[in-house]
């Protein structure tokens, strides 16, 4: 069952594992992580990324803060590859907390300044590459602080009752809304755009959508499920032809009635995410980013961890177990469509392990990039150390406490606890002083 990290050698990682059933990929090799990678007319310095992780620090209108462009300038100067931005609302109503990124044209020429800024901050040969991801927060909405959900479709395992179902019509409005986004990101600077499809948000909620009747959006059939995603990446290609559109996309829910989950909620069936790949693949997209879970419903099948957050029970499963279901899920995305460039997730619970089971899964060809959220707020400069030192310092590694998920919950500014504790140990303690 769950146990806390432990491991001081790639033994007694790799013995655990075994003793679990479970095949982890492992090299002695980091250097695959170091390589470049072509995508399209670009070339990425490495195979590390920056994964989304919201901060809740915008300003009141979604405007970045001065908080929120210290991240972004320590990812910048921190080496990564790609830095796959935040969560950006496309909508006031679809914004998850007060303190969301917006982008719009009054706030553009701020975004401008921090994108040129990262660009100088950044050194290397190459470029790295930025996304913005784009979202509606659909069911998890709370513009305001409080729930106030807009769904495509009842859902009698996540409904609270007070959930608003979108019309078709309402739905279109949303959609031109990320294109609108998505031209403003292009402006702004970004390389890249996210049309998010994960964990739960609206248009990840479109995907298992089975009871939405007499809709172009939902239904029995994958074609209209999938059809609000594929229709925004088509329409977002046409209407700013000069950025790269992309996705992050669950590859399992492991709920009942989730995405990619089999009937009792408790196994993965990847033929829907093999199936929505294939047509991503037929639209010209050339690199996806993957996830799993749901951070609101069953937080450690993407982010497994030490310690839950307060009250919270013991995860049901080792962490190893979510480690591998990821490199899986990946290896088998990637396996079959090798032309797509596959981002995984789900792996600072390995600490400085991470980098050698991140170059296994490189080596084996079961992903193209590996992805770091949480202890990319712990430890921004990780392969900027690799780099130039050849090796990281192992003291800076998440620990993955949940200190920066506690903040989050809290809808308070988010942060590493323990390697930045001065700003986001200083808000912890307010949380706990407050009695949350």
């Amino acid at each position: 069952m769950h146990e806390r990290f432990k491991f001081r050698n790639p033994e007694d990682l790799l013995s655990k594992a075994e003793s679990l059933g479970l095949r982890l990929p492992f090299s002695d090799d980091i250097s695959p992580l170091l390589q470049p990678a072509a995508l399209e007319n670009k070339i990425i310095p490495n195979r590390f990324v920056v994964q989304p992780m919201e901060g809740y620090d915008s300003e009141a209108d979604g405007t970045p803060s001065d908080l929120t462009r210290r991240r972004y300038m320590r990812y910048s100067s921190g080496g990564s590859g790609i830095v796959w931005f935040e969560a950006i609302a496309v909508d006031p109503d679809g914004r998850s907390n007060p303190r969301q990124l917006m982008l719009t044209e009054k706030n553009l020429g701020i975004y401008k300044k921090l994108i040129s800024g990262m660009r100088e901050n950044h050194t290397g040969k190459h470029p790295q590459l930025l996304a913005a991801q784009i979202t509606h927060s659909g069911r998890y909405s709370r513009p305001a602080g409080g729930n106030a959900p807009l769904v495509p479709s009842k859902n009698a395992l996540l409904d609270r009752g007070n959930e608003r179902i979108l019309s078709d019509e309402e739905l279109f409005s949303v959609q031109k809304k990320f294109i609108k986004t998505a031209k403003l990101a292009f402006d702004a600077g970004f390389d890249a755009v996210d049309i998010k499809a994960c964990h739960g948000y609206l248009i990840h909620e479109l995907l298992f959508s089975f009871n939405r009747e007499k809709s172009l959006y939902g239904g029995r059939d994958p074609e209209g499920r999938f059809r609000f995603l594929l229709e925004t990446i088509e329409r977002t290609r046409e209407n700013v032809p000069g950025i790269i559109v992309t996705t992050r996309i669950n590859l399992c829910d492991l709920y009942a009635g989730g995405f990619g989950t089999t009937p009792d909620g408790k196994g993965c069936d990847l033929s829907e995410a093999l199936l929505l790949t294939g047509e991503l693949e037929k639209r010209g997209v050339k690199i996806i980013n993957t996830t799993m879970g749901s951070p609101y419903f069953n937080p450690h099948v993407v982010r497994p961890y030490d310690n839950p957050l307060p009250g919270a029970p013991v995860p049901p499963e080792h962490p190893l177990e979510g480690v591998v279901r990821m490199t899986e899920g990946t290896g088998t995305l990637q396996k079959n469509y090798p032309g797509i460039m596959i981002i995984g997730s789900a792996y600072s619970w390995l600490r400085h392990f991470s980098l050698n089971v991140g170059a296994g899964v490189l080596k084996e060809g079961l992903a193209s990039f590996i992805g770091f959220g949480r202890n990319s707020f712990a430890y921004p400069g990780m392969p900027r150390d690799i780099i130039r030192n050849g090796a990281p310092d192992k003291s800076k590694f998440c620990i993955t406490c949940s200190g920066c998920t506690r903040l989050m919950k809290n809808l308070r500014p988010a942060g590493c606890v323990i390697h930045d504790r001065e700003i986001y140990g200083a808000e912890l303690k307010k949380l706990i002083a407050d009695g949350r």
